[in-house]
């Protein structure tokens, strides 16, 4: 069809589709390819590209190989703790009890985890865990999980459609209608056509400006989602990696694996002395990752830092033949990037912006959003995390909710009696609105504004925050989606990425936004959320999450609602912990 300006588009249909090609998308599209029905993968790169490649340290699992005390109980506390008793019981409660039988499930399907000399799955350490309970092959365990995906729903048949970028969800009343998209080579629209919807789009680490998430975490489903309708949770808890390479420039920011520390990496301050012994002796450098990033941002502020402003990881000890075999990608990357052999000296690394605990609020059982038939899973979707990830959840959630949000999505497909009708007028306007940063003469450029977005994000809603700066923050951030408006990027729609990034940085936008509002409505400290101003939790704010609605206009509206209580059952799990973390105990 063609729309009034002349820009045709082409139809597609599905009975689910899914924007996202990483771990929780393909695991949603098996889902519902199993069942029998037509499912439609959009992948915003080419596929293998997604940023599950980055989750290298293992996948989190209790199956006990390693430590036979280990269990899903223990790893339901594990995650509930590191989450300060924000984050959603239920789905701790599903993510523990379902991670092995996912895990197994990859197994079946070809995955090749490292051994135990028994034969089973080899387990390693990692931050925050009780015990032995990551699942790894190496230090690459997301690219071969990625691997093992594609290759399952490659056999099933799955419709692939990569370097396609949506850009709108249609809808009515009854549910979801289909998406707007248009394919990065060359600009071309296409629309979707699908009762059913599974968001599994990742994050938005590109509002910062040291990060260790690749060009495509620009938030853009999260967007969708919230012009949809849905409503957005735990905004303000962004986690920030411990460790992130420092030198060359070029690679600041990207992701040193926890792996190192979870194999006997040590960290050091330019002093030569093992610092994290001031800030949880009993854990040391396996304490949660925002307590580390803010011991190595604290040893940095103090003039205890290395040249390039972070810390020392070292692993020498462990010997050449020990890291060689452990820590492959490591230390290719480290050779190849920084001239660095890992095996003789150590590791120059600093926090980087790595993973958001927020996002869009899902039921626990089934990932829908209160937009009928709309889902969301990975990392696209909170409740979770709570107010910290513990390392090795991320591929654990990809897996578990992956499954669950395409089993309900085939559901409510298979009970939807008819799609949604799309009215053309509407595609017209969004087709306007795709192509204006291509017609406008002069205006900002999306470069400029977007290294400014980062510089702000960076100083004002970063590791260390305080109620002047967010609100500082966010002057600017409106100040700059006034600018956005009038964005330029002249060059057609062929190959043009300042068209593309244009686009990105109206989500980007709003998501800053939305950070740096709750950021200022949590008045504490938890977790990944540390303000100067209120340094402590607060016992009452362990009992809310700050939840944000698109109100009548359009723009972002605020409010906090209760933390889901927990059962009888998880708080007899629970009961261990009684008040080993300050804030809300189980009762």
């Amino acid at each position: 069809m063609t729309a009034a300006g002349g820009q045709a588009w082409e139809t597609l249909r599905h009975d689910v589709l899914v924007i996202g090609a990483g771990g929780a998308g393909l695991r949603a599209a098996v889902a519902v390819s199993e069942v029998g029905l037509s499912v439609g993968v959009v992948s915003k790169s080419l596929l293998g590209k997604a940023h599950t490649v980055m989750a290298e340290g293992g996948v989190a699992a209790a199956l006990g190989h390693l430590d036979a005390e280990d269990s899903p109980d223990v790893h339901f506390r594990d995650t509930m703790k590191s989450g300060h008793f924000v984050n959603s019981a239920r789905m701790a409660e599903l993510l523990t009890a379902e991670a092995p039988e996912r895990v197994w499930e990859l197994e079946r399907w070809g995955a090749v985890f490292d051994r135990t000399p028994a034969g089973q799955i080899l387990q390693r350490a990692f931050g925050a865990h009780s015990y032995r309970r990551l699942c790894h092959v190496g230090d690459h365990t997301g690219k071969e999980l990625l691997r093992t995906l594609q290759n399952r729903v490659t056999q099933l048949g799955v419709a692939f459609y990569p370097e396609v970028i949506v850009t709108r969800l249609f809808r009515d009343d009854s549910g979801m209608a289909g998406a707007l998209a248009y394919r990065r080579v060359d600009g071309r629209f296409v629309l979707l056509r699908a009762p059913a919807i599974v968001l599994a789009t990742g994050g938005w680490g590109r509002v910062y400006a040291v990060t260790s998430n690749s060009w495509e975490s620009t938030g853009d489903g999260t967007a969708l989602a919230f012009a949809a309708g849905a409503d957005l949770m735990d905004m303000e808890m962004v986690q920030f990696h411990p460790t992130g390479m420092v030198w060359p420039p070029g690679v600041r920011g990207l992701l040193v694996t926890e792996g190192v520390r979870g194999e006997g990496g040590i960290l050091l301050n330019a002093q030569g002395r093992r610092f994290m012994a001031d800030y949880d002796p009993k854990r040391m450098e396996l304490s949660s990752r925002d307590v580390v990033a803010r011991a190595i941002y604290q040893e940095v502020q103090a003039g205890r830092g290395t040249p390039h402003g972070g810390a020392r990881l070292d692993i020498t000890a462990r010997g050449a033949a020990f890291i060689s075999r452990k820590l492959p990608s490591m230390r290719a990357q480290f050779l190849a990037l920084a001239d660095v052999d890992i095996t003789r000296e150590a590791m120059e690394v600093a926090p980087t912006c790595h993973y958001m605990m927020g996002g869009v609020r899902v039921d626990p059982d089934t990932c829908a959003t209160r937009v009928p038939g709309l889902f969301a899973a990975g990392e696209v979707a909170a409740g979770l995390h709570g107010a910290n990830r513990l390392g090795g959840n991320s591929l654990a959630d990809l897996l578990v909710f992956g499954k669950r949000a395409g089993d309900a999505a085939a559901r409510f497909a298979a009970a939807s009696v008819h799609l949604p009708v799309v009215a053309a007028s509407e595609i017209e306007e969004e087709v306007a609105r795709v192509l204006a940063p291509l017609r406008q003469p002069l205006g900002p450029s999306p470069y400029g504004l977007h290294s400014a977005l980062q510089e702000v994000m960076t100083r004002c809603g970063g590791i260390v925050r305080s109620g002047p700066g967010l609100q500082n923050g966010l002057q600017q951030v409106l100040e700059m989606q006034e600018r956005a408006a009038r964005l330029a990027a002249p060059g057609g729609t062929l190959y043009n990425p300042g068209w593309n990034l244009a686009l990105e940085l109206d989500a980007m936008l709003l998501l800053g936004e939305a950070i740096l509002r709750s950021a200022l409505e949590r008045t504490e400290s938890r977790g990944a959320h540390y303000r100067t101003d209120f340094p402590e939790e607060d016992a009452a704010w362990g009992k809310q999450n700050v939840v944000i609605t698109r109100d009548r206009g359009g723009s972002p509206s605020l409010r906090t609602v209760p933390v889901a209580a927990v059962t009888p059952q998880q708080q007899r799990v629970l009961a261990p912990l009684t008040q080993d973390v300050t804030g809300r105990a189980p009762s």
